[in-house]
């Protein structure tokens, strides 16, 4: 006998309601230095150039009649208060749970920053006009613009959606082609998109895997600089090396307990409720340590 299947209770309400910011009360206290983060600064620059993107998540206060409680957004309305705004949109919430929120946001990788770029600018979006919403400059923004010029096709799709930084960009794109695509498949294996790694790769690469204007230039360095250069990072890799291998043990079994005990007190309700309501911001880094999937055990 198949069982019926219930109907889906929504955690919000349907519709997005305007709400002035004089019945907008916080549900955590903000840190006296919040101001002069730099997440507050850009939050900020972005609402003053294109407006609020993602509305506030708010449920009506259980003591203030007609008010409302953030539950998500708190920057968002410090920077609407200074900016002297009159009101906000929200989004009503049918419960309390804030940290459910934003738990799962993956933050953006920097080729998928560089195809959002691409796209506004198609749309016709000035790199000013972007710069500001950014707080960047616009040297800034013409960079991240060309960020995947000489990288080959097949090297940004193995890369799309990795943690690779955009100075990692500058050090492949002086590879062929080929080379790029064996960089980034041992960058994927090794879990590992530093500065540092690519250098490395770099360095490892044949010169005739490299493009004509680093290969000129590496032929006219002195192999005796090359070879002393590689020695003293081989040694300075050697010496981090054998510091890790000392301390990895304790220090590996002190997270994996750390962990876990974090872990536990996350599945109490009671505790998830007072940390959101009492210290947001430590419920976050506290959600971030008990996701981590990665942990060598």
């Amino acid at each position: 006998m198949e069982r019926a299947n219930k109907p889906l209770k929504l955690g919000f309400e349907r519709d997005l309601v305007e709400v002035s910011l004089d019945l907008l009360l916080g549900s955590k206290p903000q840190p006296a230095t919040l101001k002069q983060s730099v997440k507050y600064s850009q939050i900020r620059a972005s609402i003053k150039a294109i407006g609020i993107v993602e509305p506030l998540a708010v449920i009506p206060h259980p003591a203030h009649q007609g008010s409302y409680m953030v539950l998500d957004g708190h920057l968002r309305l410090e920077a609407l208060k200074e900016l002297q705004s009159e009101s906000a949109l929200c989004l009503i919430s049918k419960d309390d749970e804030a940290y459910t929120y934003n738990k799962r946001v993956n933050r953006l990788s920097a080729i998928q920053e560089h195809r959002m770029i691409v796209r506004a600018v198609d749309r016709g979006v000035s790199p000013e006009t972007l710069a500001d919403a950014l707080d960047i400059s616009k040297a800034s923004i013409i960079a991240r613009f060309k960020l995947l010029d000489g990288i080959c096709e097949e090297a940004v799709r193995l890369l799309a959606d990795k943690p690779a930084s955009r100075s990692m960009f500058n050090v492949l794109r002086q590879m062929k082609p080929l080379r790029q695509i064996d960089v980034s498949k041992s960058m994927i294996d090794l879990n590992n998109y530093s500065v540092k790694m690519a250098m490395a790769m770099l360095q490892a690469t044949a010169p005739e895997q490299l493009v004509d204007e680093v290969r000129i230039k590496t032929q006219q360095s002195s192999s005796s600089d090359t070879l002393n250069r590689l020695r003293r990072e081989l040694a300075a890799v050697q010496a981090d090396t054998k510091l890790l291998e000392e301390r990895y043990g304790p220090d590996n079994l002190q997270l994996v307990i750390i962990k876990t005990y974090i872990k536990t007190l996350l599945e109490n309700a009671k505790v998830v409720r007072w940390l959101a309501r009492t210290h947001g911001e430590y419920l976050h880094q506290l959600q971030l340590i008990a996701d981590l999937e990665n942990l060598a055990t």
